[in-house]
């Protein structure tokens, strides 16, 4: 089992390579990189819980989380924001930075 440091310094990385992507102009990699922030964040979140990791995928995770009733509901958007498939031309239907919800998601989710 990670510490809680490691854990925090995994999602710390992640989102700074978002940042990096997104410098980059290349929101995709960003997109990715915010989710498996919150994957990490998730899979910590509900071990400390005792509960049944399912999947290693952060994509399955964040449709978990959506279902758990200790979640706020501005959260479940978030974890909904970030599972939103792109449009044919790659943008998202939904005018949001992922990378700036990614990290409240995760803040609330390893003070749990």
């Amino acid at each position: 089992m990670q510490s809680n440091m490691d854990i925090k310094l995994n999602i710390q990385a992640e989102l700074e390579r978002a940042k990096q992507a997104r410098a980059k102009n290349n929101e995709g990699q960003a997109r990715v990189c915010a989710r498996r922030a919150a994957g990490i964040a998730i899979r910590d979140y509900l071990s400390r819980r005792g509960t049944h990791i399912p999947s290693t995928s952060a994509y399955d995770l964040l449709n978990l989380l959506k279902d758990d009733p200790l979640l706020p509901s501005e959260l479940k958007l978030i974890a909904d924001h970030l599972t939103v498939r792109v449009t044919e031309e790659f943008k998202l239907p939904v005018d949001v930075d992922l990378v700036a919800e990614a990290r409240v998601l995760c803040e609330w989710l390893l003070n749990k």
